[in-house]
């Protein structure tokens, strides 16, 4: 006997009793004899539910990968190649790491500590830093302070210094770290404004929107896009991946 799973009986059973309530010639007695039967079936078998939702979770998912594989093809220069995105690392390099983050972003003050690790063991990888400000109004205030930062040769000792800081980061604090760190503050505060360095992070913004990246920290290692915080471990295991291919 062949056996219909439940996700298709539920989705044949609701595609009919939306056919009937739409129609506006169907009488109300057929309408509530359809509604009665969805009903009575999904109360003696509600894993239906269960499976009609995992179904479409992983529907969705699909076709998120789907849509990350075709922007990202689209927008691989921009994200591997941007001169506006500092890098570290090996500049040859046979895997290439993009990080999207916050300064704000605990989870990627979690994550910094394992990558810079990384970075030091493994001298074949190439990593490029994406400012993502989307936590606060100091957010951007950070990323620009940073980028900045590169402008005086500093940004990886800038970075350092946001990514192991606790608290907001207003303007002022950025500048005392800043100065900390023997910059010129004023200059640094004028480059924050400056148009190239507003349109960089306004970039990576945009940029993250067309890849599906909707949270910090995210990660492009190889052409995978893994979100959350990783660990030493994980990144070494993904970095191995990557090579495979």
């Amino acid at each position: 006997m062949i056996r219909f799973s439940g996700a298709i009986v539920l989705a044949a059973l609701l595609t009919v009793a939306a056919s009937f309530a739409q129609a506006q010639q169907a009488a109300s007695p057929d309408r509530e004899a359809i509604e009665r039967i969805v009903r009575d079936y999904l109360l003696r078998n509600p894993e239906v539910l269960v499976e009609a939702m995992t179904e479409l979770r992983r529907r969705q998912e699909a076709a998120q990968e789907e849509a990350t594989r075709t922007a990202l093809a689209e927008n691989r220069a921009a994200l591997y190649e941007d001169p506006a995105s500092p890098t570290a690392g090996n500049v040859r390099g046979d895997v290439t790491i993009v990080e999207f983050f916050d300064y704000h972003c605990g989870y990627c003050k979690q994550a910094y500590e394992p990558l810079m690790a990384l970075l030091r063991e493994d001298s074949n990888v190439r990593f490029v830093f994406k400012e993502l400000p989307i936590l606060s109004p100091e957010s951007r205030i950070a990323a620009a302070g940073a980028l900045a930062a590169g402008r005086q040769g500093k940004y990886m000792e800038m970075h350092e210094a946001l990514m192991t800081a606790r608290g907001r980061l207003i303007r002022d604090r950025v500048l005392a770290i800043a100065r900390t760190l023997k910059l010129d503050a004023a200059r640094l505060q004028a480059d924050m404004e400056s148009a190239d360095v507003q349109e960089a992070i306004d970039s990576n913004l945009r940029l993250a929107a067309m890849l599906g990246v909707d949270g910090t920290p995210a990660f492009f290692i190889g052409d995978q896009l893994v979100p959350g915080a990783l660990d030493l471990d994980q990144l070494k295991a993904l970095v191995a991946e990557a090579r495979r291919k």
